[in-house]
């Protein structure tokens, strides 16, 4: 089962998907909040025979692209469970996005640290811990970056995109947020993470015994 968890988690994956583009309440929000899985879906599948994830990242991104999906069909200003939350604890404004926002840190370093390990000479410990948050932090900003250009390029019509719902530290909040992400991943996770990574190097220095 677990061999086959990729192939099912994708499948789920395409299916949401689709299934979150019917009905969308604006097309091209959707478009603009999903994107992320055009990208990373092609990579994963071409990379998956030569370059195997554990299935604790392959899980953790199946997560994020449904908070994304789930962003995208609503918009995240009008995310039914933002507004749940919002009314039970009488809070200002839909806070679904800063949900998006932890998951781009949490997700993320999982997947950055599991690389590092794999693709670097570092070794586990404080600067590997360091460096993950970093490298989250830079995808966060980036992210915001991405966010300034289609306000400057679609003015108004980008509001939705945005989410920023009249906060004018939604920036600063979406990347704090990222950090918390990050920091409470590494130090949730990490001996569930070191044990998967444990198990897949012995997997594979099996297969290419002769």
């Amino acid at each position: 089962m677990r061999r086959r968890e990729p192939t099912v988690l994708l499948i789920a994956t395409i299916v949401a998907l689709i299934v979150s583009r019917v009905g969308a309440l604006e097309p091209g929000t959707w478009i603009l909040e999903v994107f992320p899985i055009f990208l990373v879906l092609p990579v994963l599948v071409a990379t998956f025979r030569r370059f195997p994830l554990t299935t604790l990242v392959y899980r953790l991104l199946f997560v994020h692209a449904l908070i994304l999906m789930v962003g995208g069909h609503y918009t995240y200003a009008k995310v039914p469970l933002g507004f749940w939350a919002q009314h039970a604890f009488g809070l200002a404004r839909n806070h679904y996005d800063r949900v998006g926002h932890l998951a781009q840190g949490f997700v993320p370093a999982v997947l950055a640290r599991e690389v590092l390990l794999r693709r670097s000479p570092l070794q586990r410990g404080k600067w590997l811990g360091f460096l993950v948050v970093c490298v989250c932090l830079a995808l966060s900003a980036t992210y915001e970056l991405v966010e300034w250009l289609a306000a400057v390029l679609g003015g108004s019509a980008a509001d939705a995109f945005l989410g920023t719902q009249g906060d004018v530290w939604d920036t600063q909040w979406d990347m704090f947020m990222a950090l918390v992400g990050a920091t409470s991943a590494l130090l949730l996770l990490s001996r569930v993470h070191d044990r998967q990574l444990d198990r897949l190097e012995r997997q594979t220095s099996r297969s290419l015994e002769p």
